[in-house]
């Protein structure tokens, strides 16, 4: 489940694992074994190679689980190279040799070689290892900075020449602007049409980023959090429908919308990457509530009225005490506010088996391809008091910004 942000993850790791191994073919070995270890010549050097996790160990080698999802059978030869790397070193200077007893299932691998029998397997002749422990390690670690140095949300302007994006982003405490600055050394990284998943992602400049676009960013933040200096970056162009259900088919993972503003029938395709919660009847009736109130006052705002609903909830459910503080139980890290997302988190989850014909729906999705073919990234069910008194309400700000595409409730929580 949720492998958006543990894609994302994995996504790092086989990149640090692809370097490391081109490094090793070059000859560039660790510290401890460069007075002993060859240069393997051009003839030498193998051609063939697959990344992923160990599935199974044989008697005769490894069963690779490829991050292409296909089984790579492997064959160690006898004069395997096997070296031990932690997560996010960026050479092989503190790498340590293994022995072949050392592998085990679970551990991320890269492994080049001579090409086998046919193209799903390999005799290897390298194979960079990082254990699973230290991954598991390294992903917990990731997961706690982007908690505590990231952000998210909409789009609002772009500045390539300056090198600063501004977005929007609504907590409990309402709306604020952020100006994120990227670098030359700032990761910049940009969501595939129709996925997001943080292996499709691609490596792309400033200027592909759009007002409306979701952004999330992790980095140095000033004191009132009006500003990031930001070393990575991950953005994508987004769909936001809303509306009623035509159809459901649990059998395809779709269903079919019609969106109350453009007026379109939408086949949505809802995978176990999409984050589905539906909101209880008395939240959506406050949310509703308080979009009546700020329509009348001329100051509409979906995302204001959830996290409105949500805070006086958390307050009655408290005994009065504030959301972040001790009872409420919906603070964001160190007690701070949370972001939409994690108040979405705290949501009952639904599933598609769940929703019927003519229930209401809110949805992100990405933005679909030429056929348009959409998958959906966050699904709110239970929103008819909101639509009914605020059909035109932006639900963009309700939703976002999107979890990275995390279907459970510990990575939406903690993107």
């Amino acid at each position: 489940m949720g492998s958006g942000f543990h894609g994302f993850l994995r996504g790092r790791v086989g990149a640090t694992l692809a370097v490391l191994l081109t490094l090793t073919i070059l000859g560039m070995p660790p510290a401890a074994s460069a007075q002993e270890t060859k240069t393997p010549s051009p003839s030498e050097a193998p051609g063939q190679r697959a990344v992923g996790a160990i599935k199974a160990i044989t008697d005769n080698g490894i069963v690779l689980a490829s991050d292409s999802g296909d089984e790579v059978q492997v064959t160690l030869q006898d004069s395997i190279r096997i070296l031990r790397v932690a997560p996010g070193e960026k050479d092989l200077k503190n790498a340590t040799p293994l022995q072949k007893q050392d592998l085990q299932v679970g551990d991320r691998i890269l492994v080049r070689g001579k090409p086998g029998a046919d193209v799903h397997s390999i005799a290897a002749g390298v194979i960079v290892v990082m254990k699973q422990a230290d991954v598991a390690s390294k992903q917990q670690k990731d997961r706690e900075d982007w908690q505590k140095r990231g952000l998210g949300g909409l789009v609002t302007a772009v500045d390539p020449a300056g090198g600063v994006v501004t977005i929007s982003m609504t907590s409990f405490g309402g709306t604020k602007t952020v100006a994120v600055h990227t670098t030359k050394t700032t990761v910049l990284r940009r969501y595939a049409i129709n996925s997001v998943r943080f292996d499709d992602a691609k490596v792309a400049p400033i200027d592909q980023i759009k007002v409306g676009d979701q952004l999330r960013a992790r980095g140095a933040k000033n004191d009132d959090g009006t500003e990031l200096n930001a070393e990575e970056v991950v953005s994508g162009t987004f769909r936001n429908l809303a509306g009623s259900i035509v159809a459901v088919d649990p059998v395809a993972n779709t269903l079919t919308l019609k969106d109350s503003i453009s007026k379109q029938i939408v086949v949505v395709r809802v995978t176990d990457d999409a984050q589905l919660r539906k909101l209880p009847a008395e939240f959506a009736q406050r949310i509703a509530t308080r979009l009546k109130g700020e329509a009348a006052s001329g100051i509409p705002g979906a995302g204001g009225a959830l996290a409105g609903a949500m805070r006086e909830h958390a307050r009655q459910r408290s005994g009065g005490n504030s959301p972040g503080g001790p009872g409420g139980g919906m603070g964001g890290h160190n007690g701070g506010p949370p972001d939409i997302q994690q108040i979405l988190s705290r949501v009952p989850p639904a599933h598609l088996s769940d929703l019927q014909k003519g229930d209401m729906v809110m949805i992100v999705t990405t933005e679909g391809d030429s056929a348009g073919t959409v998958h959906a990234i966050t699904l709110l069910a239970g929103v008819e008091p909101i639509l009914t008194a605020a059909p035109n309400a932006n639900q963009a700000m309700m939703l976002s910004p999107w979890s990275l595409g995390s279907g459970n409730a510990e990575a939406a929580a903690n993107p």
